[in-house]
Parts: C-alpha cells; structure tokens; sequence
C-alpha cells in the first residue's frame, strides 16, 4: 500500500477518543438514547455496532447489569461501550469472563479508563500514528495481558477494515 494511503488510514483515527468515564452520562438513559450514544462514538469505525436488540441481550446474558426503571447509568454504559469493542474479535462468554476476572481488582471506573487509555494507546501504535506503545499501569497482572492482546486483536482488525475501506474493494470479488 503506497504511503499516501496509509497517511490517510492513520489520519482517519488520529482524533479518535472513547468518552472518559465521567463524560459518560449518569443521568439514567433509556434505551434508545442509550444504544444512540454509544454508536456515535463508533460512527468511523468499521465492524463496531451496537443496537438496541444487542444491549438488551447482553442484560438478559447478564453482561450488563437490568437497567433501574428502564434507564442505563454510567457504569452500565461503560460496560456496553467495552462490549461493543470486544465482540468483534471475542465470544460473548469470554467477554463476560473478562468482565468479571476485572469486577474482583478493578472498580467500573478504574477498569474502564485503563480500557480507554490502553484502547487508545493500541489504536495510535497499530494505525501507525505513533511509533511507540506507552507503557500503562504498574505491574502487568493476567487480566491486563488478557485485555492488552483483546485490544490489540481489535486493533488490527479496525486497520485491516479500514484499510479494505480505503482500498474500496468489493467483498467476495
């Protein structure tokens, strides 16, 4: 692929940011206005949607705690961005292990930003926007590797969508 479309490619996720945890809203969001707020920050990327019907079978699988009164908060809504990255390279099973081996060390809070930090810190490296991974945390425990490779699994694959994307290739051609 010539440099100039790999320019392209690394600058179409350069500005690229997940809400911070404290931007999510904690107001209470229905379901609708919950499944709209999520999928703006996916507009761009290829392969992560998220509807309606999806959030409301990851409650019934328990992935997502019932929403209070039929409203989403803050820590549910992390909870949904997160799955919404992670189902498209893992199970929803595994994805749920993954939920609860952080839910034993890490607060929602705690566990969502170092998602959202290391989420960004792959997605920088791998689109070539950067040349180095910061290193994040102070010890490297089993959940954060298993979370690290799960990122970085997404990572390539948004990449090679993206690159599909810009290269306008038909599929199954």
């Amino acid at each position: 692929m010539e440099q100039q479309a790999k320019k392209q490619i690394a600058q179409s996720i350069q500005d690229f940011q997940l809400p911070l945890y404290t931007e999510i809203p904690n107001v209470g969001l229905f379901l609708e206005q919950t499944t709209k707020f999520v999928s703006e920050y996916f507009e761009t990327m290829p392969g992560i949607t998220i509807t309606s019907s999806m959030i409301s079978n990851y409650v019934k699988k328990g992935l997502v705690h019932n929403p209070i009164k039929k409203q989403y908060y803050r820590d549910q809504i992390a909870h949904i961005i997160f799955i919404a990255v992670a189902k498209t390279v893992l199970p929803l099973e595994n994805i749920q292990r993954m939920i609860r081996l952080q839910e034993k060390d890490y607060s929602d809070q705690g566990a969502y930003e170092y998602f959202c930090l290391e989420f960004h810190n792959i997605l920088q490296y791998v689109f070539g926007v950067t040349d180095t991974l910061e290193p994040l945390g102070e010890k490297e425990t089993d959940e954060k590797l298993l979370l690290r490779n799960t990122i970085f699994s997404v990572s390539y694959k948004l990449y090679l969508d993206k690159c599909f994307e810009y290269l306008n290739l038909p599929a199954g051609k």
